[in-house]
This record gives C-alpha cells, structure tokens and sequence, in this order.
C-alpha cells in the first residue's frame, strides 16, 4: 500500500499512531455480494494513473470461466453469493482479531418495474431467499466463534439508490412514488418480522 499510494497516505505522528491503534469500538461491514480477484500487476505496470480505483491492483469479475458467481440481480455488480459473507467474516476474524462486527447493510435489488401490480411487486420471494441464506451464512460464522453483534437488512423502504436511482428497489416496504408515496409491506417485511419473533 505505501509503494502503491505513497504520498497520498495521511501522516500521522508517533502519538497519533499510539492513539489509533485499536481506537475502534466496531467494524461495520456492507456486505452484498461477492467477486472474483486476480492479480493486476502486471496488467498495470507502472503505467497506471495512481487513484483509490486503482491502488489495489486487483482485476475483479462476477464470472470465472463464463459461469457467473452467483444468481444475478438487475445490478451488474451484485449476484447472490451466501457463501461470500461467511468466507469475509472469518478473514476479519482471523487476520484482525476478532473485533466486534455489525453487518451494516445486506440486500437485494428487485428491478422498479411500474407495469406490475402492487399485489404482484409485493411478492418479493427472491429478496425473502436472500436474506435467509445471507442470515444462514451468517449463523455459520458466528457458530465457529466470530464476533457478530448485530444485522442490518436494507432497506426498511424503497428510495433513491446512489448509483441506480429509482431504477431499482431494495426495501421491505414498497413506495409508490407516483401516488403520493403510500407504503405497502411486502412480503419480506413479514417474513423478517416472523424471523425476529422466533
């Protein structure tokens, strides 16, 4: 990361340093889906603009072999991958100690298509699979010991979504952004309130 980064790195002080190591009370982690990563070394030489972009070096891909990672959603970058959060929590617990960790957001996108019904939109079963099996994956990991302190599903509503707009939905309550936004729980709404009340 120096060499890569270099002046860019902020300074600290010795004293600084002192006060930061372990500063932190928890990680927060958006997890929602998963890539495959190769090396970019090579690829970037010392040819490469320096940026956040970048800095890691890493070529990532949803597919391996033509087979993508997971299922696909309407987003590019998000397939279904379970797995995926097991596998990251139990890197964070053992290369960094176990730290206590709150999964800050985990979701689905339904694509926003207005020639459904609200009946029909309401009836989210792909979001309900997913957050059980990322629920299931994370029981898994926190069975072998790590530190998971608490869960947060996004979003409690549809909104407007930093990179895709309206275009997509990720809430358990459907917005009707074209009547005056009325509210509708969907259907994993009710299936994650069953799931806190067992």
């Amino acid at each position: 990361m120096r060499i890569y980064v270099g002046n860019r790195l902020p300074k600290f002080t010795e004293t600084q340093s002192k006060l930061l190591k372990g500063s932190y009370d928890f990680l927060g982690v958006n997890y929602y889906s998963t890539q495959y990563a190769s090396d970019a070394t090579l690829t970037y030489g010392n040819k490469v603009n320096s940026s956040y972009s970048t800095d890691n070096r890493v070529t990532l891909s949803t597919h391996k072999n033509g087979i993508p990672i997971g299922t696909p959603t309407p987003l590019s970058w998000l397939f279904v991958y379970p797995k995926g959060m097991k596998y990251l929590m139990l890197h964070v617990r053992d290369r960094y100690k176990n730290p206590p960790i709150y999964i800050t957001e985990n979701g689905y996108a339904d694509a926003n298509n207005d020639s459904l019904s609200i009946e029909q939109v309401r009836k989210d079963g792909s979001r309900i699979r997913y957050y059980h099996a990322h629920l299931s994956s994370l029981l898994e990991a926190i069975k072998e010991g790590v530190n998971i302190k608490g869960y947060y599903a996004w979003s409690f509503s549809d909104d407007f979504e930093w990179d895709a707009g309206y275009t997509v939905r990720f809430g358990i309550i459907y917005v009707d952004f074209k009547n005056e936004l009325k509210r509708y729980l969907k259907y994993s709404a009710y299936w994650l309130k069953m799931f806190l009340l067992h």
